[in-house]
């Protein structure tokens, strides 16, 4: 039963461990986005209505966190805001606006919160952080090469013990669409439905499309081709008259020979029943996916018009997104140290050395390491010492009377326990060789 003092459902609190662990992933992708020649891109949290709607698919619509009107419109119930749900439709809209001041191509990166009006479950979110990659103005397969390669190249980094990648073609699927007969009418519903293969048996997915008006045996036909044990051989063969068709084969194929050096084998293939069920998709679409958790962990793909649709040139673009929420709760514990805060814990032996003891953590800090002081009740040196242990200090320095008198300070080897007496004006120097 949530109580006031929980966080809002599907949003959570981080406290210092998690939250470093999170930076250090954080860090660790954007280096390796870096080392592709990405650049960073900051967007606002919310957007304009107009500018989001209309981008995500007929589900995807009914998800955007709407902001209702402010001020004098306020009773008026209507929303002309919202929260962005993504980093791509932003980036979008960056590129309309500023398209002249943009470097050709333009390859970006972004990491930050996107949120949701999903239903809150295991390892989904209302707010959750994506880490984007994208490359705008090339229409190059290399580009969607490069895109996944960064992409697979940032989870390695992470430590990511098993994942593996479907890749797909839009073009591939509407191929399908052709070969199979599926009114024109019903194609965009029916690659809706069809995105759901990776949540519902078959049988689902078939009686789902036959309720958006598909004839039975075609959906059924259609179905089974995408997801038995030899689909790509019966797509491949399907596909072979229709020339949308075997372009889309032919992006697969050739991106697959691409990233054959760089992406170990196996671990990525030809996923027939992958759509991506974004309407902004217009070529080469993947997902990431990792065993024992549901849907993905980092998706992508090319989506050449949708700068277009927000009003500005039609630009060529491809590009890659993260699941950073999913990822952390498969790396292996222990990445991160949870149980150090300091490097240096300094001890206040006596209100009078109040100072000295505020000068030392200033000296420790000039040496590149993270000090404070004892912020409790000065004295006792037993306290201190076990707040020192339960930072994870490294060494603990001390210093009361007799290290006033000598002009030295103690420091204490938290680890091994032996203590060595410094000169005050040598201590950073000291901590610094160590």
């Amino acid at each position: 039963m949530p109580t006031q003092f929980d966080p809002p459902s599907g949003t959570r609190d981080f406290l210092a461990a998690d939250a470093e662990q999170r930076e250090q992933a954080f860090s660790v992708i954007r280096s390796v986005f870096t080392r592709y020649g990405y650049e960073p891109l900051q967007t606002p949290a919310f957007e304009r209505l107009d500018v989001l709607l209309g981008k995500y698919g007929e589900d995807g619509d009914k998800l955007v966190f709407k902001i209702l009107r402010r001020g004098e419109h306020e009773a008026s119930g209507e929303a002309d805001l919202a929260l962005r749900y993504d980093l791509t439709v932003p980036l979008a809209r960056v590129a309309a606006a500023y398209g002249s001041q943009l470097p050709s191509p333009y390859k970006r990166y972004a990491i930050g919160p996107v949120w949701r009006a999903d239903r809150p479950g295991k390892g989904r979110f209302r707010e959750f952080v994506q880490c984007d990659l994208d490359t705008l103005g090339s229409a190059s397969v290399l580009a969607d090469a490069e895109a996944l390669c960064a992409q697979h190249d940032a989870l390695a980094a992470l430590g990511l013990p098993e994942f593996s990648i479907q890749l797909n073609s839009r073009r591939v699927l509407s191929g399908l669409l052709e070969a199979f007969a599926v009114p024109g009418e019903l194609g965009a519903g029916v690659l809706i439905t069809l995105d759901k293969l990776d949540k519902l048996q078959p049988e689902a997915v078939i009686s789902e499309l036959e309720g958006r008006g598909l004839a039975a045996g075609t959906a059924a036909d259609l179905v089974n081709a995408m997801t038995g044990p030899d689909a790509v051989d019966r797509v491949r063969s399907a596909l072979k008259p229709y020339s949308v068709g075997a372009a889309g084969l032919d992006e697969v194929d050739t991106l697959l020979s691409l990233v054959a050096l760089q992406i170990p084998p196996g671990r990525i293939a030809f996923t027939p029943r992958l759509v991506r069920g974004l309407s902004y998709y217009t070529g080469p679409i993947w997902e990431v996916v990792a065993p024992g958790v549901p849907g993905s962990i980092g998706s992508g793909g090319r989506y050449d018009h949708l700068i277009e649709q927000l009003g500005g040139p039609d630009t060529p673009a491809t590009g890659s997104s993260l699941g950073v929420e999913r990822i952390l709760s498969l790396l292996p514990q222990g990445g991160a140290d949870q149980h150090s805060r300091l490097d240096v814990a300094v001890t206040v032996m006596a209100d009078e050395f109040g100072r000295q003891a505020f000068d030392l953590a200033a000296a420790a800090r000039g040496a590149g390491l993270r000090s404070s002081i004892y912020l409790g009740e000065s004295g006792k040196l037993g306290r201190q010492l076990r707040w020192a242990s339960n930072q994870g200090a490294r060494w603990c320095l001390i210093y009361g009377s007799a290290e006033d008198e000598a002009g030295t300070v103690t420091v204490r080897d938290m680890r091994s326990g032996e203590q060595t007496a410094v000169q005050v004006g040598e201590l950073g120097d000291y901590l610094a060789r160590q």
